[in-house]
């Protein structure tokens, strides 16, 4: 049964983090939006009320003396919700409408010279003011640019008037903050949170089964970073599926190898204890085809033997010891030369002297491998070339056969596909490169001045070998 995918509370979800972040955020750019706007409110309200009051004291203009009663003077006053209110036009004389004694002005603000952040300045302190306060402003009139008023008023409507304002600001932004972040929260929702569902539901389910290939995410036709994100996990999931099929088979093989590996040694010493006989028959045919029986039984036999050795050593054991590789290499041409049903030259040019520090049998099936390799592809002559690097040794194995197909090289040194031959296992390169990389070193292949295939393998050098080949490549 496919596990069922845990979802966490919604308070600690991907969800509420993007509602309540959302909200948070329109929040802060409704404040930045806020004090200027608070700031350009109050000096609006006291705009108008220098307009009114210009209006105001043009009733003086229509007497003769420039005076009013004093009710009429009460109820202008009144009506511009102002104290005192005094007119200044250029070449004339000033007008003034006052209520009573003097009073006590305890701030005085010059529309003239406020600034944008003064603004806001001086909003916020009429908000934050805890006692009603006498304000003197001074400014030009709105009706008349040429005309100066000053007007003397209470602040208390001012303060009033901006927290009405500031509450409506308050319920707006938060009608807009919540509106907003519910629909980015159903947009992201149906973006993110529910592919991130489905792809997380997805891993658990396959996580549960690897092998069913049932269980593989089947990615969705979107070009976003979603998309790609299934695209490369159905990708994985599809390689993975394949690395755990080979895995098994390697499995069955191994099992399968040991089985065979050791009836067909039986079967191989039975054979060799009558191929004397054989060998010493007066039929011609028969001393023609021993040899061949034998040599087809010793293929059967290292192929079986090459299974069981990739499908259950692991990473493999070395016997590390000091050796000159020269040695090594001509022990190779020596056993390829010997050997009647192989026809292949071997040309070592390793120089005598040439240390290297690994396993030797390990390495000397490294070698042998690559040159029958290029004797069943067809080659004639092998080359072993040496070069050195600062901290390594590069050993180059060309032959002059007829290469690599282009279709393999890509899957060269995996088991079971990198096989030039119709009937080969596709696992000597594969258990060649376990060896090199086994010994800190690597293989790769190169280009061939013969023609054909070039083989290199890297061998790390230690100090007390680089000193002992100085003589060599000084």
């Amino acid at each position: 049964m496919p596990a069922k995918l845990q979802l966490p509370p919604f308070v600690t979800s991907l969800s509420a983090k993007l509602l309540i972040l959302t909200a948070i955020f329109v929040l802060l750019a409704e404040i930045l939006i806020f004090a200027p706007s608070i700031g350009r409110f109050r000096l609006v309200y006291l705009q108008e009320h220098l307009a009114d009051a210009h209006l105001a004291i043009l009733a003086l203009d229509a007497t003769d003396d420039m005076m009013v009663g004093e009710d009429l003077e009460k109820e202008l006053l009144s009506h511009v919700n102002a104290l005192t209110v005094v007119l200044t036009r250029p070449g004339q004389g000033k007008l003034m409408l006052m209520n009573g004694a003097d009073v006590e002005v305890d701030a005085t603000y010059d529309l003239r010279e406020e600034s944008f952040f003064g603004l806001i300045k001086d909003a916020f302190v009429v908000l934050a003011q805890s006692r009603h306060r006498v304000l003197r402003v001074i400014g030009p009139s709105p009706k008349n640019k040429d005309v100066l008023v000053e007007v003397v008023m209470s602040e208390a409507p001012l303060r009033m008037d901006m927290f009405d304002y500031s509450w409506r600001i308050l319920a707006l932004s938060l009608g807009i903050a919540l509106m907003t972040a519910a629909l980015v929260f159903v947009s992201l929702h149906r973006l993110l949170v529910q592919p991130l569902r489905r792809i997380t539901r997805n891993m658990i389910t396959f996580r549960d089964a690897p092998e069913d290939v049932t269980r593989v995410i089947e990615p969705s036709s979107r070009t976003d970073e979603v998309g790609v994100a299934e695209r490369e996990l159905s990708s994985m999931q599809g390689s993975l599926q394949e690395s755990l099929g080979q895995k098994t088979r390697l499995a069955a093989i191994g099992t399968a190898a040991a089985k065979i590996n050791h009836d067909l040694r039986n079967g191989l010493a039975t054979a060799r204890l009558i191929s004397d006989r054989l060998n010493r028959s007066d039929d011609p045919e028969v001393r023609e085809v021993a040899p061949v029986l034998l040599s087809a039984i010793d293929r059967a036999v290292h192929i079986c033997g090459q299974m069981l050795n990739f499908s259950k050593e692991g990473k493999p054991q070395l016997d590390v010891m000091e050796f000159d590789l020269h040695e090594l290499t001509g022990e190779v041409a020596d056993t390829i030369d010997v050997a009647e049903s192989v026809d292949l030259n071997v040309i070592n040019h390793i120089p005598p002297g040439t240390f290297v520090s690994g396993d030797w049998e390990q390495l000397y099936r490294v070698f042998e491998n690559l040159a029958r390799n290029a004797e069943q592809a067809g080659a004639s002559t092998v080359d072993i070339r040496l070069q050195q690097e600062p901290d390594c040794l590069i050993v180059s194995i060309a032959d002059d056969g007829p290469g690599i197909p282009v279709e393999i090289r890509n899957n060269l040194f995996k088991p079971f596909k990198g096989s030039t031959r119709k009937d080969g296992s596709g696992l000597g390169l594969a258990i060649t490169r376990d060896l090199m990389r086994a010994h800190g070193g690597d293989i790769w292949l190169d280009v061939s001045e013969l023609g054909g295939a070039c083989f290199c393998l890297e061998l790390p050098l230690g100090d007390s070998i680089t000193n002992r080949n100085e003589h060599l490549f000084g």
